[in-house]
């Protein structure tokens, strides 16, 4: 290998590197996001001691969700079978 080719490999190999930290940082952060908007929804819907109409919250909530994940139902409780 040259060193032409060498510079080559391994600016290569920084970019791919950099690229997949990045990948891994927003997936982290979106992670946290929807965690966060998880614990708001769960509030909003059986916490609150206040009755405000909170519909369009949780709309704003899952549109968000919608954004960050491409599944608005992310955040929703999943349904369960007993048999």
């Amino acid at each position: 290998m040259t060193n032409a080719e060498n510079r080559a490999a391994a600016k290569a190999y920084i970019q791919e590197r950099d690229r997949r930290r990045r990948e891994e940082w927003r997936a982290q952060k979106v992670a946290e996001d929807l965690e966060q908007l998880r614990i708001l929804r769960d509030y909003l819907i059986f916490k609150r001691k206040v009755r405000i109409p909170y519909d369009d919250l949780t709309k704003a909530i899952d549109d968000y969700v919608e954004k960050l994940t491409g599944d608005r139902r992310t955040l929703h409780a999943p349904h369960h079978s007993i048999g």
